[in-house]
């Protein structure tokens, strides 16, 4: 009976140990991250076999007001530096605002050769349907709003936009058929379902402002020490390759960084 009862404690004792080092991480994070998170996620886990990991993405303007109304992410991943800074001063930040990447944005589509196309071409009679994200709490959408206006092409493409709720659903509007073309994140482009598929034009980023992209650890996530361990993640090596893989340009680095077309030079990719 003795044995049977150090047998337990022992058992009660390493369980704990265990649940000390092990955390659920909840993160919210911008759909333009979708594939590049998801290769960070499954690096991480591995090197951390004890924390359980899931990523709800959408758009950054919806989930940083769940995060503002208490929803329980640990960490915000956002593709605007604008909605952690807001979050931040309404003192749900557990952390400094990080600025992790820059995003860019290009023409995809798997019906036409977008490598061949400006922004121009969009008032062609051919494209009937063109796809962005919902401007008003979609940062991709939003700098699509603004690259359109700057080539003084908004209001006569106006008309034929339909609107993702986030940039994930944008591509798959033009994906499905439902739009001829789109504007989507270019680390949306350049994962293997899409490069496949269709062929892409990288929008000059000086018709708009720098999405540039931040995350924060939450006033929810301040006493999860996954957080912490996945945030410092963040700036591994490992991690750094695959934000890159996807064409985002890290802080402090070029633009020749971003899956190699990244310049401001109309740099152009075709899978046709």
């Amino acid at each position: 009976m003795k044995l049977f009862k150090q047998t337990l404690l022992a058992a009660a004792i390493a369980c704990s140990t265990a649940s000390a080092w092990a955390d659920d991480l909840k993160i919210a994070a911008a759909a333009d991250l979708k594939f590049a998170l998801e290769e960070i996620k499954t690096a991480y886990v591995a090197a951390n076999p004890a924390d359980k990991v899931d990523i709800t993405f959408g758009s950054s303007g919806k989930l940083s007001t769940q995060v503002e109304q208490g929803a329980p992410f640990d960490l915000f991943f956002s593709a605007d530096i604008k909605y952690p800074k807001q979050l931040a001063a309404a003192k749900q930040a557990a952390s400094e605002v990080k600025p992790y990447a820059v995003g860019r944005i290009v023409l995809w589509s798997n019906t036409h050769d977008a490598s061949k196309l400006t922004l121009e071409n969009l008032t062609e009679d051919k494209f009937k349907h063109i796809a962005i994200a919902d401007p008003s709490h979609a940062p991709y959408g939003k700098r699509a709003e603004e690259a359109l206006t700057a080539s003084k092409l908004w209001d006569t493409v106006k008309p034929k936009l339909v609107y993702g709720e986030n940039i994930s659903q944008t591509a798959q509007f033009v994906e499905s058929g439902n739009a001829d073309i789109g504007i989507i994140a270019l680390s949306l482009a350049l994962n293997p379902e899409l490069s496949k598929q269709g062929s892409y034009y990288l929008i000059e980023d000086k018709l708009h402002e720098p999405l540039e992209q931040a995350f924060i650890v939450t006033a929810h996530g301040k006493d999860n020490a996954a957080a912490q361990r996945f945030a410092d993640y963040m700036q591994a090596p490992e991690a750094r390759q695959m934000m890159v893989k996807y064409g985002f340009v890290l802080p402090g680095e070029g633009a020749d960084t971003a899956g190699k077309p990244a310049t401001d030079k109309p740099a152009t990719t075709s899978a046709q």
